[in-house]
């Protein structure tokens, strides 16, 4: 059974998944605010909402590996891909995946941060629904999920992050918000969000 988190609520994934995780999922959901009204749909309440799901790869000490996003949608060595760009958050389910191989990770990969922003600069006042889910891959069980209840004017926001801790990884929850049209302008602040 998944595991609801808050805010900066921590979780070993060791223990949550009952043995050693080879593979994980991040998914990210979320629904367009409809507009209501003649004058709502004539100022732009189209009913679509591109966010991108988005993940940077630190080292130990913070610094920026790697970036895997709707531009980039594998990373250098392939353990980590990208479902592709959802424009519209239309339809059930998780609108984009991230798969991470964590057993072949490069030893450097001590942080995964997964960010979300709306490309099109839409605030998170249009945004429905939103969470982020961690599922084991090969089982297709949930492990943790975290809603992004947070309304405002922010365009991004630093969702979670696994960390690394010897053979096991931890999942935080983030919930940060921040500003950025693309995960290029999210760095700072996810290294920023990172604890340890």
């Amino acid at each position: 059974m998944a595991i609801s988190l808050a805010k900066n609520q921590t979780i070993s994934l060791e223990k949550t998944a009952g043995g050693g995780l080879q593979q994980v999922r991040m998914g990210l959901g979320w629904d367009p605010v409809k507009a209501k009204g003649f004058l709502g749909r004539l100022l732009g309440g189209n009913g679509e909402v591109d966010l991108d799901a988005s993940c940077i790869v630190l080292d130990g000490e913070k610094k920026p590996l790697e970036m895997v996003w709707f531009r980039q949608l594998e990373s250098g060595d392939g353990f980590i891909r990208h479902s592709g760009d959802n424009r519209t958050g239309e339809g059930a389910g998780d609108d984009e995946t991230i798969q991470v191989d964590l057993q072949h990770l490069p030893a450097a990969a001590t942080y995964l941060v997964f960010t979300v922003n709306s490309f099109t600069g839409q605030s998170f006042e249009s945004v429905a629904n939103a969470y982020c889910r961690l599922i084991d891959q090969p089982s297709g069980n949930e492990l943790a999920r975290f809603d992004l209840a947070e309304k405002g004017g922010h365009t991004g926001v630093i969702m979670a992050y696994l960390s690394r801790s010897g053979g096991s990884w931890d999942f935080t929850a983030v919930g940060t918000a921040t500003n950025g049209r693309t995960v290029e302008d999210l760095i700072g602040a996810a290294a920023q969000a990172v604890r340890g």
